[in-house]
């Protein structure tokens, strides 16, 4: 691989990495409604199946209540909730431990949430592509995202690894061959990419490392405007005080004169 290809693979890693920190903010903007309808599934409301591919184990279990409510451009109930009860006497509490949502409108669920008894997630799972199949893997700790993993090539394996720490993307790993295992290897700073690893030899292991030297001229260039502003502020500061000691000063003669 050439220089350039390296820099022209890094640059589209930034923009990649820019789309992932957004999506991993949260689930406020659901998939547009005109999505293709999964396997089974239809865009006619009034012909949704009966059978939605519940993803949320309630099914025969009368020790758990489920809620159904319809969300935007729903005209039925697209979202279920299930609840279980815990404690004892005074301690007795409903507590939440799945969610899942129908999200493009097809009536079958394709994104389901799970919870810990205290209310945090736990784990997601999402059919993005509507096809029937599971693609997309979110773990949480602490109601934070720690790592998501994507199927690319719809084998129902993922291909891509990510980790996040304390909300902000770390490091990546991609098989971009599709043997099971990775051949590139990114690391993230400050959410940003500042260095990939690359398997040329398909042993498992990194062969060389290349470093974004856009990025680092980026960086750089970032942490000199931070300077230059607190310089710039710290000037403003500095007059100020200036002004302040000479207007003291002045009454200070003033005072004398009288």
């Amino acid at each position: 691989m050439t220089g350039s290809s390296r820099i022209l693979i890094l640059a589209g890693l930034l923009g990649v990495a820019g789309s992932i920190a957004l999506a991993c903010g949260g689930n406020s903007t659901p998939p547009p409604t005109t999505a293709k309808a999964a396997p089974g599934g239809t865009k006619d409301q009034s012909s949704w199946p009966a059978d939605d591919k519940s993803m949320c184990d309630w099914h025969n279990k009368p020790e758990l209540e489920v809620s159904e409510t319809a969300g935007p451009g729903a005209l039925k109930p697209n979202i279920r909730r299930v609840y279980k009860t815990l404690g004892e006497g005074d301690n007795r509490r409903k507590v939440l431990i799945c969610r899942e949502v129908d999200t493009n409108l097809d009536g079958i669920k394709d994104t389901v949430r799970t919870f810990n008894p205290k209310g945090e997630p736990l784990r997601e799972e999402s059919d993005t592509d509507y096809d029937g199949r599971v693609d997309h893997w979110l773990a949480f700790s602490d109601g934070r995202v720690v790592e998501e993993d994507e199927d690319t090539n719809g084998d129902g394996k993922p291909d891509v690894w990510k980790v996040y720490v304390n909300g902000q993307l770390s490091r990546i790993k991609r098989d971009r061959n599709f043997d099971g295992k990775p051949d590139v290897w990114e690391i993230y700073v400050k959410g940003r990419l500042e260095r990939m690893g690359l398997d040329e030899s398909g042993d498992g292991h990194v062969d060389r490392w290349d470093r974004d030297d856009i990025l680092r001229q980026q960086q750089d260039a970032d942490e000199a405007k931070a300077k230059a502003a607190a310089d710039a502020d710290a000037g403003i500061v500095a007059d100020a005080g200036t002004s302040a000691d000479a207007g003291d000063g002045g009454k200070g003669k003033r005072k004398e004169n009288r």
